[in-house]
């Protein structure tokens, strides 16, 4: 049986978040779905996998719910769901940045659609970051990208005050999984003074599903926060496995090897 896997994310102001979790929650039960859905004050992001007219459902009644006519997906296919449960939290933000004062909704970079992507990141004027945290970096990236070197997201702002300058990068490009990080970090860049900051719209995975693989410039595998690990360049399931010590990425290949991480036997 093939099934859905269906992403989103929306910075929109939500209130009553107990009771919306407690709904939303009994709805994702009854249609049986697995993934994680996070609410904050500022909106709401969601991965959901299971059979696609019920993923289509959920994602029908959260749009209803938050008023909106069209609700942007990003969608793949997989024959194993790649949720163990159905989990429903609520956070102080959506994606973790801890600069509570950047907010998406007051200016973000340009967005860029996959279609136009290669041609400004080829461009010896424009830098451009890859706004994920070194190990996915590690797995996949685009070819001359700067690799930030952080642990975690909320790591990304203190890169910024020591190794970027408005005068010095006046042209700017980020990338991310799905698109929602690089809302905070290009609304972080347009309040620190740089100008000209672009981002890849829906991110890598939306860049692999409309990008043919003869055009494509991704080298590499993506990571993915579930069970698959990693997508290849057709969205499948990667070869990439967790260490169970540490939990980095690592290619299958090392099953009999030791984590280069943390010593731990394969």
């Amino acid at each position: 049986m093939d099934y859905l896997v269906a992403a989103f994310y929306r910075f929109q102001p939500l209130e009553g978040l107990p009771e919306r979790r407690r709904r939303w929650r009994s709805w994702g039960e009854a249609l049986n779905l697995r993934g994680t859905i996070l609410l904050a004050p500022e909106g709401i992001n969601a991965a959901l996998a299971g059979d696609p007219g019920a993923v289509a459902e959920m994602v029908g009644r959260l749009r209803e719910e938050l008023g909106l006519e069209t609700l942007p997906l990003r969608e793949s296919q997989t024959t194993t769901l790649p949720f163990g449960r159905f989990k429903m939290r609520i956070k102080r933000e959506i994606v973790a940045l801890g600069r509570p004062e950047i907010n998406p909704r007051q200016g973000v970079g340009v967005y860029v659609p996959p279609e136009e992507w290669n041609a400004l990141i080829q461009d010896p004027e424009v830098m451009a970051i890859d706004t994920r945290n070194a190990y996915e970096v590690a797995i996949g990236t685009f070819p001359g990208a700067v690799d930030p070197q952080t642990r975690r997201f909320r790591d990304f702002p203190d890169y910024v005050r020591r190794s970027l300058d408005p005068e010095k990068n006046p042209k700017l490009a980020l990338f991310c999984t799905g698109g929602i990080r690089c809302e905070k970090a290009t609304a972080l860049l347009k309040r620190s003074g740089f100008r000209d900051v672009y981002h890849l719209e829906g991110g890598i995975l939306n860049y692999l599903e409309k990008t043919p693989p003869a055009a494509s410039l991704w080298q590499g595998e993506c990571f993915v926060f579930d069970e698959r690990v990693a997508v290849d360049g057709g969205l499948k399931r990667g070869s990439h496995r967790l260490c169970p010590g540490c939990g980095h990425p690592l290619p299958s290949a090392l099953t009999l090897a030791t984590c280069p991480h943390c010593a731990e036997t394969l």
